[in-house]
């Protein structure tokens, strides 16, 4: 079965939208974008390059598809150009709109976690999710992402598309390998974990205050 990886770009604040350019991607008034340009440097790049120059294909959303359409083959001089061509693009949307990026793939299924599903149980490569934040939050549901990569840089963006929009499941993670940048960028790559356990600090019975106090928050009064 293939692995799928989701590596992501994000800030303090959980933003993912338009790290690489100013024109990445505006929608919603986004005016931030490029804010990792200044933050690459060589002790970046060793850790994202054991990411990005990994054998696999690319899994993506149809903006991101676009937005990289648009971009990368007019740029196969870079490495990441000339692979990004090379390899299978498989696309998660419901436009019938053909995608003519050579070694383009639409997939298709009742969700987006079926659809991902039948393609890991494929034959190929591993997979890696770029960017594509609204494939998270199913994804991450269905236990479907084997890996979770984020580079955290330190910025706070006040708003923004986020992996963790409209993202209701809960669950526990490991980190397998990590990294800090020169430059203060936090590099963790995450694997599940199972369930999130929970337990208390408190070493005493709780006082007359604190049932009050709890008594207050069930009847919304607090």
């Amino acid at each position: 079965m293939r692995k799928l990886t989701g590596a992501v770009f994000q800030s303090l604040d959980g933003v993912m939208q338009a790290p690489g350019g100013t024109e990445e991607d505006p929608t919603c008034d986004f005016r931030l974008g490029g804010w990792s340009f200044h933050f690459w440097d060589e002790s970046l790049e060793k850790p994202f390059g054991k990411v990005i120059d990994s054998d696999y294909d690319l899994l993506l959303g149809k903006r991101t598809y676009d937005i990289f359409a648009a971009y990368w083959p007019n740029n196969q001089d870079q490495p990441i150009g000339a692979k990004f061509q090379r390899i299978n693009k498989y696309v998660l949307t419901h436009s019938d709109e053909p995608l003519a990026w050579e070694n383009s793939h639409k997939i298709e299924g009742e969700t987006a976690a079926e659809a991902v599903a039948r393609l890991k149980e494929s034959d190929g490569r591993d997979l890696l999710i770029q960017g594509s934040s609204t494939l998270y939050p199913p994804l991450l549901a269905a236990g479907l992402i084997d890996r979770l990569v984020l580079m955290t840089f330190p910025v706070l963006l006040g708003g923004g598309k986020s992996i963790y929009d409209g993202l209701r499941d809960s669950g526990a993670f490991r980190l397998v390998e990590s990294h800090v940048s020169d430059k203060g960028v936090v590099f963790g790559a995450y694997e599940p974990n199972g369930e999130v356990k929970t337990g208390t600090f408190a070493t005493k019975e709780p006082s007359a205050e604190e049932l009050q106090l709890r008594e207050k928050i069930k009847e919304g009064a607090w």
